[in-house]
């Protein structure tokens, strides 16, 4: 990863600091519910205020489509933000067609409207940027999460003010940066999920980066079927036996070995506490739908724990929304956060589902690494650039 620009390289005292966060939280009844993404955001805001800048907040709600849609306002966001801030923060509302004037002074913290309110603004609008690079002289970005999208707040701003990387940002990209860029080897990946077609350009970059690859939830039957073991009527996408078979013989090159499941607990129905049992994956049941992986599985998978530095996991097991299919995710994921609290496995995980099953597990704050970036924490695995990082490195 090329070096990126810091709040270490910027003085920002006496300065108007445009800073693009993800505030995108989810509301219920005019109130923040969940406020994870702005507890992250904290720090970076407070040592803005103590160096002595005036903050300006940009960020986008849902998908308004370049109009105003009232429901979809930041508005609710600020008391949210201002109670973990513990600092007044004030609503500026606006509807983007003409420049706001934003008069702030050092110690002030301005919301503004949401950005999608303009329609530029996703389509990386020349006078859009033009128009937010006008409210400040420095741009931050600490939006990692949005950081794989080319939009006027992420990406064309950056290149009209002097632009850097905020504390939530920094630390994303240098936990990524460890996880499989100088990662302390050997490095595992546990990937899960329901298709390999939505995985495909993971899978491709991971083989040829780690030293072990991990497939589990419903891709592994496709990996399974590839090899010749019949999967009952699990979830599985034929169509892509051969591409499976492909990404075999990548890994195969590149000397990364790919762990399958070996055994599975088999259901005839999909629903919680549906009556199942363990088989071999030689002896699927033609009626039996695969649901988790079973213990010899988990056992194979702690073993390459074991012999691992470095973990990064993204998708869980099973269908580990619903008992006793989430057994698999709960037993590796508190494993991994066995080895990771004694010292001995650098753990960076990521995406919605992952996140999830592993405050499921009880687990997440044991990892060293947790992502909350969902599109763009994938788009950084497939090896992508992301538009927003780029416009922060040092040229």
């Amino acid at each position: 990863m090329p070096a990126f620009r810091t709040l270490d390289d910027v003085n920002v005292s006496g300065k108007k600091v445009v800073i693009r966060l993800d505030l995108n939280v989810p509301i219920a009844d005019g109130k923040v519910t969940d406020t994870t993404r702005i507890d992250r955001v904290i720090p970076t805001l407070q040592e803005l205020l103590k160096k002595g800048a005036a903050v300006i907040i940009l960020a986008h709600f849902d998908r308004p489509k370049g109009k105003v849609v009232p429901e979809m306002s930041l508005k609710p966001v600020a008391p949210a933000l201002e109670k973990a801030l513990g600092h007044k923060v004030h609503f500026h509302f606006t509807d983007w067609q003409d420049a706001p004037h934003i008069h702030a002074k050092p110690g002030d913290v301005i919301l503004m409207e949401n950005t999608r309110y303009h329609a530029g603004e996703e389509k990386n609008d020349a006078g859009f940027a033009k128009m937010l690079a006008g409210l400040g002289d420095i741009f931050v970005n600490d939006a990692f999460s949005a950081a794989h999208r080319a939009h006027s707040s992420t990406e064309g701003i950056a290149h009209l003010i002097p632009a850097y990387a905020g504390r939530a940002m920094e630390a994303e990209l240098k936990a990524l940066g460890a996880a499989l860029e100088t990662p302390k080897r050997p490095v595992i990946a546990i990937v899960g999920g329901a298709k390999v077609s939505s995985k495909l350009d993971l899978l491709g970059n991971l083989v040829k980066k780690v030293d072990g690859l991990v497939i589990g939830g419903a891709m592994a039957n496709t990996f399974l079927l590839a090899k010749g073991h019949a999967v009952g009527k699990s979830l599985v996408e034929k169509d892509l036996a051969d591409t499976a078979r492909e990404i075999t013989a990548k890994a195969d090159a590149a000397k990364c070995a790919i762990i399958l499941p070996v055994d599975a607990i088999v259901a005839q129905e999909f629903k919680a506490h549906a009556p199942s049992h363990d088989y071999g994956v030689d002896a699927i049941p033609a009626d039996g739908m695969m649901l988790d992986v079973g213990p010899m599985s988990v056992d194979l998978v702690k073993a390459a724990i074991d012999q691992a530095h470095t973990l990064v996991w993204n998708g869980p097991f099973g269908a580990f929304e619903m008992q006793p299919f989430d057994a698999a995710t709960v037993a590796v994921a508190q494993y991994a956060a066995a080895r990771t609290k004694a010292g001995k496995l650098i753990t960076v995980a990521g995406g919605g589902d992952t996140v999830s099953a592993l405050n499921h597990a009880g687990v997440a704050q044991d990892f060293t690494y947790i992502s909350t970036a969902g599109g763009a924490f994938l788009e950084w695995l497939e090896g992508k650039e992301l538009p927003g990082v780029t416009a922060l490195t040092v040229k």
